[in-house]
């Protein structure tokens, strides 16, 4: 007779919790002792090991970009009037002189108003002489009248002398010496209007002659810009050196600030680095730099670091301590 199993169900689920805690329990001890192993440094062959010791002293870091070799005296030529281009004397690559002409320019319009300036400013002088013998005919005329007002006071003042000696002995009346000293004391009032005319014209002259000087001087400035005009239709190179650039073709016509020419002196050459962004943090003015110009290497020192970045780069320009090597030349 089978009798029944109490209690074993209860049993079987006691041992399988008393199991899962005691796994739980393993697997906690089990990390907390590897979390308490120091880490293994990685085998590494002794043959790629250096050993020294340890030194204080300074780290040098090398930062390096392309880069081209730039003329530091550049002029930029632009065009001063309007004009077409006659003719091209100078082609790029030609040592040139400061007064070395790159073009030749014309304008009819900027050669008429040359010639209507200089005629302006020959009327002018012609009307500023024929003023001045003018006032000065006349200024002659009132110190004629100053003179011969002069003489007349004179004379009526030797005459009242006369007439006033005579009336003391009774040989005149007292009319004719009362007439005559009267002749004589309006002889000097007129001697001295004719002096104070004479005074004024003097001043009226001179500011004539200098209103009319101003507008001679005004004709001829005028004059003088419209000849530098003119003159500046033969560009010139304004420096020595090598002409760089010369964009122009006979027959084109150019207005006011179009760039004619670029000239440079080749033998102030500088270089012009492109240093990566992330590099150029390390880079500060003054420090020493060296150039491989692929025919020598050249020493020199960071003379500018520009503010921002473009395309990723930053440019630095760096001026030589010592000579560039021969053939050295611009955007090399």
């Amino acid at each position: 007779m089978d009798k029944p199993r109490t209690g074993y169900a209860e049993k079987r689920r006691l041992r399988r919790t008393l199991m899962m805690v005691a796994a739980v329990v393993v697997i906690a001890l089990v990390t907390i002792g590897i979390r308490k192993i120091e880490p293994a440094a990685p085998p590494v062959e002794k043959e790629t090991l250096w050993i020294e010791t340890v030194q204080r002293g300074e780290m040098l870091r090398e930062v390096r970009g392309p880069g081209n070799l730039v003329p530091v005296d550049v002029r930029v030529i632009s065009a001063p009037v309007e004009g077409r281009v006659e003719r091209i004397p100078a082609l790029p690559g030609a040592q040139v002189q400061a007064d070395t002409v790159l073009l030749e320019l014309s304008d009819p319009q900027v050669e008429q108003a040359a010639l209507e300036a200089e005629s302006q400013l020959r009327a002018a002088e012609a009307d500023y002489l024929d003023l001045k013998a003018q006032l000065e005919s006349q200024a002659l005329s009132q110190q004629a009248q100053v003179s011969a007002a002069r003489s007349a006071a004179e004379e009526a003042k030797l005459q009242a002398d006369a007439d006033s000696a005579l009336g003391k002995d009774g040989l005149i009346s007292a009319i004719n010496l009362k007439k005559s000293q009267l002749r004589a004391t309006q002889s000097e009032k007129q001697s001295r209007i004719e002096s104070e005319r004479y005074t004024q014209g003097q001043q009226s002259m001179k500011a004539q002659l200098a209103a009319q000087r101003a507008r001679v001087d005004q004709a001829r400035a005028m004059y003088e810009l419209r000849s530098r005009q003119v003159e500046s239709l033969k560009v010139r190179a304004t420096i020595p050196g090598v002409l760089q650039e010369l964009p122009m073709q006979v027959g084109q016509r150019v207005t006011p600030g179009t760039t004619l020419a670029k000239v440079a002196r080749p033998e102030n050459l500088k270089a012009e680095l492109r240093i990566p962004e992330a590099q150029a943090r390390d880079v500060a003015r003054g420090l020493p730099a060296t150039v491989d110009t692929r025919n020598g290497i050249v020493k020199g020192h960071v003379d500018r670091v520009a503010p921002s970045a473009q395309e990723g780069a930053v440019i630095v320009d760096v001026f030589f301590d010592e000579p560039l090597p021969r053939g050295a030349r611009p955007n090399q």
